[in-house]
């Protein structure tokens, strides 16, 4: 399977006009943004749990990226409430589920080789980022390596700009901003290449937006079985 495998190009998707498809577990179902591969696969997609739902215990060879938005998240390691973001990296495995129902924002198989370490970030955890014309907030999740991952509140019609040496990934919290003509609502995922900035102007209620800023796939990415040939045909 191939969604949006070209890094070359712009990508958007808004997410709440797709529909959600079936995982292997009962009750888990997906949106998915990006896809390279079948079930094992490099991915990211917004996966919903209905309540008293969960996926048996698994691995996570290529690790494991995600960010809370909806309900709560949970695990052997804890309770995750909407807002959390958690880094579970590779060779690291969970029985992940939901008492109560949950949605969240998931990247798999995208982490680097050797990278050896978990971050959770529970919400309003994480350190102060310098303020950006047209932001009230920023927070960083996560800097190492060449990848930042931030959480922004815009203003309300506040234009915003963003350089963009080696790609850029949004997703929209809530609110909303209008980028190259297209509205991004909530849950809008939108990816940029390499060289790409971003010229955006928040809505009337102002937008809140997890960004990470990178390379999109890194060289020493964690390989899986068939993902070079995949890879190879996304070019």
């Amino acid at each position: 399977m191939l969604i949006n495998g070209d890094f070359s190009r712009r990508a958007l998707v808004h997410a709440e006009r797709i529909d959600w498809i079936a995982s292997p577990a009962r009750g888990v179902d997906r949106r998915m943004l990006f896809r390279i591969g079948a079930e094992k696969a490099r991915a990211t997609s917004i996966v919903r749990y209905a309540a008293g739902s969960r996926f048996a215990r698994h691995e996570h060879p290529g690790g494991e990226e995600f960010l809370v938005l909806d309900g709560t998240f949970q695990d052997e390691s804890g309770d995750f409430p909407a807002g959390s973001y958690v880094r579970n990296p590779p060779g690291t495995g969970h029985a992940p589920g939901s008492d109560g129902g949950c949605v969240i924002f998931v990247k798999l198989w995208q982490f680097r080789q050797g990278d050896g370490e978990r971050i959770v970030r529970l919400p309003g955890e994480g350190g102060s980022w310098r303020l950006r014309p047209g932001a009230a907030s920023s927070k960083v999740l996560f800097d190492a390596d060449g990848e930042r991952v931030l959480l922004e509140d815009w203003q309300a019609g506040g234009t915003v700009e963003v350089e963009n040496p080696d790609g850029l990934e949004l997703l929209v919290l809530s609110g909303g901003f209008t980028e190259s003509g297209d509205v991004l609502d909530r849950w809008t995922w939108l990816r940029l290449p390499a060289g790409q900035p971003l010229r955006a102007t928040a809505g009337e209620d102002g937008a809140r937006v997890w960004m990470k800023a990178g390379r999109l796939l890194h060289d020493d990415v964690c390989p899986f079985e068939g993902a070079a040939e995949a890879e190879e045909k996304s070019r």
